[in-house]
């Protein structure tokens, strides 16, 4: 299991993720936003708010979309000697 510890926006639909185990992985979310749920998240001012919801420790959104962080390390592609902060 995977926790997600931070949460950065980089561009379209790409997010750039901390893992517990101490690795980054960015994500590309835009083929897997649909549903009533994530369609909000096609609108690229909202997915920006992409933010660590510390209770669940996962990436979040304020309409309550989030992602499980197994799904998110798995489809993440991993940064070479890059290290999370916080």
């Amino acid at each position: 299991m995977h926790w997600v510890r931070s949460v950065a926006y980089l561009e379209g639909y790409k997010l750039r993720l901390g893992f517990e185990d101490g690795s980054v992985r960015v994500v590309d979310l835009e083929a897997y936003l649909d549903g009533d749920v994530f369609e909000p998240l096609r609108d690229i001012p909202f997915f920006r708010t992409a933010h660590l919801n510390e209770d669940i420790d996962t990436v979040a959104w304020d309409n309550g979309a989030d992602m499980s962080p197994d799904f998110l390390y798995d489809i993440g592609v991993a940064l070479k000697d890059d290290r999370a902060s916080g």
